[in-house]
């Protein structure tokens, strides 16, 4: 069973903020600009350096590759090792980002979340004027991978919780545990954990020329066996050091750790920033054992799948006339062209990339009573489809930093049904769900209008966007 509760509003960036860095993998310069964004807009990567600046949206389905970090892939564009800005974005609380990219990777920094948190701290965080829905998961899910040996779980749970545990078989390392009871201690007891590798990883890495922007500050090397001086002196020369050595048993170098644990640390903060490809904020204890970017990513679909198959039962949305909606009636009517009479949604109360619930009041005020069935008044069941069509534009628009600017036109409406009349009195719900992602500005939905837990209507709607300018 599913939970859907609330929690406070969303959150973006106060201003656009840039970070200029280096690849981990692919070397190469790359400038990374995160900006505000929509309510119900999540987190998205645009590559400002390829044709047509396609979006890529950070989601489980959209990863294509976890071998030496997190891959996405859409639209034809492949955004590489996301997971430690993911996880600054989760420990910061941040719904809603644009993060432009001038190359195919997020900047590596010192290998940990610390930069990418200072950096959104330098932006500031600002609250929306829209709910935070998180789901509850209030059943056990487990993954296993027998050949990793790789054990992840999620309980039931109040607020998000982390534990991890790593076991590499090195007298080096040992076993370590790490917690985060809470995600408010994310930026002081995660966020600056380093990455890490063992010598022998490194080695083959560089043989293979797969780490062009690695260095000994922004990873940790557990030396796992004994180094020759030719072997010291050979990486010396690769990462550019007058000296490599290694003073503090088994670390390369004489970089300090920040923690005891800070490789089972930073493992955790892989745990995050994978997890947020969940799509959605999750209240959970997560026990991860031994994990690794595959396994994550793995179980991240497990949860969305989780809460996909269980969604039946907050199919029908809730309206709290307490809460505050997303949108209200005046910025619908600046973002949609219909005007009185003939605007038929009040207020926007649910909005996501996929989503939209809309509220329309039904009053015995409307113009449409007077001729329709006066003496027994019902809303006709072309004006609700108009309502959720309407709704849908919301949805379609959200996209458009300037919706002002576009309108959109029915070009079909298939399996219409009315499953029970709409009267003065009635609020009537309005939820829409694309079928398919928009392309070339057609917008396939699937739409339902509730009265209360009834539903009243349902058909599936095909919409064109079309700036003004162009019709």
């Amino acid at each position: 069973m599913q939970k859907q509760t609330q929690s406070s509003n969303q959150h973006t960036l106060k201003n656009h903020i840039s970070l200029s860095g280096v690849g981990l993998h692919t070397g190469a310069a790359v400038t990374m600009t995160m900006k505000p964004a929509n309510p119900g807009m999540g987190i998205r990567f645009q590559r400002m350096d390829l044709p047509e600046q396609p979006i890529v949206k950070a989601d489980a389905d959209y990863v294509v590759d976890t071998s030496r970090g997190t891959t996405l892939e859409q639209h034809g564009a492949r955004v590489s090792t996301i997971e430690h800005l993911l996880a600054a974005l989760v420990g910061m609380g941040i719904d809603n980002v644009l993060i432009e990219l001038d190359g195919p990777e997020v900047p590596i920094m010192d290998g940990s979340s610390i930069d990418f948190i200072k950096a959104i701290e330098k932006a500031g965080v600002e609250e929306q004027d829209a709910r935070r829905i998180v789901y509850t998961i209030d059943q056990n899910i487990h993954y296993y991978d027998p050949v990793k040996n790789v054990d992840m779980l999620a309980v039931p749970a109040n607020e998000y919780q982390v534990t991890a545990m790593i076991d590499f078989n090195s007298p080096v390392l040992g076993t370590q545990h790490a917690a985060l009871k809470n995600i408010a201690e994310f930026k002081k007891e995660i966020a600056p954990c380093r990455t890490f590798c063992f010598l022998h990883e490194l080695e083959y890495l560089l043989a293979n020329n797969l780490i062009k922007g690695g260095d000994i500050s922004n990873a940790i090397v557990v030396v796992d066996k004994p180094v020759s001086e030719k072997e010291l002196e050979r990486l010396a020369q690769v990462f550019n050091k007058q000296k490599i050595e290694v003073k503090q048993e088994g670390i390369l170098n004489n970089i300090q750790l920040h923690f005891t644990n800070e490789p089972a640390r930073h493992k955790l903060l892989d745990v995050v920033g994978d997890l947020a490809l969940v799509g959605v904020p999750i209240n959970a204890h997560i026990f991860a054992s031994r994990p690794g970017h595959a396994t994550n990513v793995e179980f991240a679909k497990k949860i969305k799948q989780y809460i996909k198959k269980n969604k039946h039962l907050a199919d029908i949305p809730q309206y709290d006339p307490n809460q505050p909606p997303i949108y209200d009636i005046n910025h619908i009517e600046k973002s949609l062209p219909h005007k009185y009479p003939f605007l038929l949604v009040d207020k926007i109360i649910e909005l996501s990339d996929h989503h939209v619930v809309g509220v329309k009041n039904v009053t015995f005020n409307e113009q449409f009573f007077q001729g329709h069935f006066p003496g027994n008044p019902v809303m006709p069941g072309v004006l609700q489809l108009e309502a959720l069509a309407q709704a849908g534009g919301i949805l379609a628009l959200n996209n458009y930093t300037d919706p002002e600017n576009y309108d959109t036109y029915f070009l079909k409406i298939d399996k219409a049904k009315f499953k029970q009349k709409v009267i003065p009195g009635d609020t009537l719900i309005l939820k829409l769900e694309l079928m398919n992602p928009i392309r070339r500005g057609i917008c396939e939905m699937r739409g339902q209008a509730y009265v209360g837990n009834k539903l009243a209507t349902e058909a599936e709607l095909v919409a064109q966007i079309v700036r003004k300018d162009k019709k």
